[in-house]
């Protein structure tokens, strides 16, 4: 049993860690003085940087949203939901609603990252609701599913190198998927936490008496009033042959997206959610009715990432980013290259918490040491994505889709998760060493 390393970390997470908008606003402050304080960046420059670059996320904030939103909205239709309750049955006690919801996350993540955390969410809302079981636990063990993200098939860095012309084609080439994401070394990890992450969280089940329970009346979706269609325009909302139109236009233009051979992205992850909840509510109305209540658990995206735009516009101009890497890069052999790779890509997470973001800052250091020092490119390559995946277990800006859909706060899942930042780092750390 492993409660006796949640526990205290539950309790301290719990006093000590703050709301994620005052956790964003601590890092602002960090990153500035830093880069005052390493780089040489005068204070005038470094707030210039910052706004700047505060409203460089707006395509990707308002993605996210749409994540939990249009994700939402689809689960509270009345299939998606009775296809939830059902599976949710499966789960005949609290330990076995526990490994369920981390092996459906650890699933759905590895296909791709934003189906992960809402299907993980909307999972752990309708297990709850069926068995009696720690919520804190249940939804920091749908979040836990997301460490293997960038380690399947939609990892962002991968599949940029992956594809010819990528920025840095001209020290790596292109290095195939084969390589990377289905790589002897990477599957190795991969199933390692496909066997750990569920094992750690029924392990911190807590007891009866520490347990935090949720009521399932919270949770149960409103029941729409019959419509009354007195008006034209009632008419007009209450609509099945309009939905209908709609929604299976949305749908033609999605088989001949897949027919064409693309795969997933997460616009097309949203366009797919939202035409399937258009056609399963089947009016307009009830469409809007589920709306309302989606957007309730999206004030944090709104109003966090600006925030962390800033942040990554100091962290990238300044060169801060940069000499993080470099420093710890500096320590490396060829053979421990990966090693130092993952831990600065781990430090860098918290900054600049984008893969891809990520990867502009990080590869221009680390591709070139890589090459002098004779280390494995494709490898070296995968520890900056893991290492962006790992801190992600306690950096609340991913966890915030989850929690709003699951209505809880950062702190309330944290403490989990840091059990999961201590094992998920051994066990990567040692597939990328020595395997």
């Amino acid at each position: 049993m492993l409660t006796f390393i949640s526990r205290p970390m539950v309790r301290i997470v719990d006093r000590y860690l703050p709301d994620p908008f005052v956790f964003v606003l601590i890092l602002t402050l960090i990153a500035g003085l830093a880069a005052v304080g390493t780089q040489g960046t005068s204070p005038v420059a470094v707030v210039t940087m910052w706004g700047d670059g505060f409203w460089s996320l707006l395509n990707f904030s308002m993605q996210m949203l749409l994540v939990l939103v249009t994700g939402y909205m689809m689960a509270s239709t009345p299939l998606v939901r009775r296809g939830l309750s059902a599976l949710a049955q499966l789960a005949s006690s609290p330990g076995s609603a526990i490994l369920l919801v981390s092996v459906v996350s650890l699933a759905a993540s590895w296909i791709n990252w934003g189906f992960g955390l809402v299907v993980g969410a909307l999972f752990a809302r309708e297990l709850a609701r069926t068995i009696r079981v720690d919520y804190r636990l249940l939804v920091a063990s749908a979040y836990s599913g997301f460490i293997v993200w960038h380690g399947g098939l939609a990892g962002s860095i991968p599949l940029s190198i992956a594809t010819e012309g990528h920025p840095f084609a001209s020290i790596t080439g292109i290095i195939p998927t084969s390589e990377t994401i289905f790589s002897t070394f990477n599957l190795v990890i991969v199933v390692a936490l496909f066997i750990v992450v569920p094992l750690v969280n029924r392990a911190m089940l807590p007891n009866e008496e520490d347990s935090v329970y949720v009521d399932p009346a919270l949770l149960a979706e409103d029941t729409a009033e019959k419509p009354e269609n007195a008006t034209p325009a009632e008419r007009l909302e209450n609509s099945f042959i309009l939905s209908m139109l709609i929604g299976g236009a949305g749908a033609a233009w999605l088989i001949q997206y897949f027919a064409a051979g693309n795969g997933l992205s997460l616009n097309v992850i949203n366009f797919l959610f939202l035409t399937l909840a258009i056609l399963l509510h089947g009016t307009p109305r009830n469409l809007l009715n589920a709306l309302t209540e989606a957007v309730k658990g999206g004030a944090g995206i709104v109003i966090q990432f600006p925030f962390y735009a800033g942040i990554m516009a100091i962290m990238v101009q300044s060169g801060l980013a940069a000499s993080i890497s470099e420093g710890l890069v500096g320590l490396a052999s060829a053979a421990s290259l990966p090693f130092w790779s993952f831990i600065s890509a781990g430090i860098v997470n918290f900054f600049v918490p984008s893969g891809g973001g990520q990867w502009a800052v990080q590869a221009p250091v680390i591709l070139p040491a890589a090459e002098a020092l004779g280390a494995d490119l494709a490898r070296t390559t995968m520890a900056v994505a893991w290492g962006d995946a790992w801190t992600n277990m306690v950096q609340p800006f991913w966890a915030l889709p989850i929690l709003g859909i699951a209505g809880l706060r950062a702190k309330d899942i944290m403490g989990f998760c840091v059990v999961h930042l201590i094992l998920s780092g051994i066990i990567i750390s040692l597939g990328l060493s020595f395997i």
